[in-house]
């Protein structure tokens, strides 16, 4: 299975690139929010060496393998997760992610159906359907600065890990990261991973903020 491409950029077309790696091309599909990071290529250019996490997908019905590319390896996180919500497969999803990754999860947990409605191909039906498969998970992902992107932190202490994504990746100061993970903590001691101390987070800031 490919997780990780990085070669030349040989073509650049309206959904998807060709890369260019160890003398093969592959065809990666890029969501909106990955094909604007791209630039155009001018000509007689070589072409620019780009690398992309990529979802694997191949199934009986469809044998072909479709690559799908992203920047960083928690847009595919989330695009994971979307994908698990009925009647949205990783070509529908592909053309729905034209909004940023913390704005698409701040609906989801706020039940906002008509910002959902506003992503390609999605209607009432299934936004209704994103939030009831969805929400109380992603909000890891709607803490994320729309200028800062999480990656993976492996700390054994899960509050350290929190707080540590919470400064490195999401842009907070580590004094506001402290703060957040304390009160989270004094409002549900039972709290015993980082996606559950995540939620109580965003719960905590959205209260704040209301």
């Amino acid at each position: 299975m490919i997780r990780y491409i990085e070669g030349k950029l040989l073509k650049k077309e309206e959904d998807r690139v060709v890369i260019l790696a160890n003398g093969v091309g592959y065809e990666i599909l890029l969501p909106a929010i990955v094909r604007k990071t791209i630039q155009p290529r001018k000509a007689g250019e070589d072409g620019e060496v780009v690398k992309f996490y990529i979802h694997y997908h191949q199934t009986e019905r469809q044998p072909k393998p479709t690559l799908i590319g992203f920047n960083y390896e928690t847009e595919k996180e989330f695009f994971e997760k979307f994908i698990t919500v009925e009647d949205i497969g990783p070509l529908t999803a592909v053309k729905a992610l034209v909004q940023p990754i913390p704005k698409i999860a701040k609906a989801i947990e706020e039940r906002d159906s008509k910002t959902l409605e506003s992503l390609k191909g999605v209607g009432r039906r299934t936004a209704d359907k994103i939030i009831a498969t969805l929400q109380g998970k992603v909000g890891k992902f709607a803490l994320m600065r729309e200028d800062q992107i999480p990656i993976e932190v492996e700390v054994v202490d899960f509050k350290r890990q929190v707080e540590e994504v919470l400064v490195r990746d999401l842009g907070h100061k580590m004094g506001e990261a402290q703060k957040l993970v304390y009160e989270a903590m004094l409002r549900n001691p039972n709290i015993s991973t980082p996606e559950e101390l995540f939620e109580e987070v965003y719960r905590g800031q959205k209260g704040a903020s209301s």
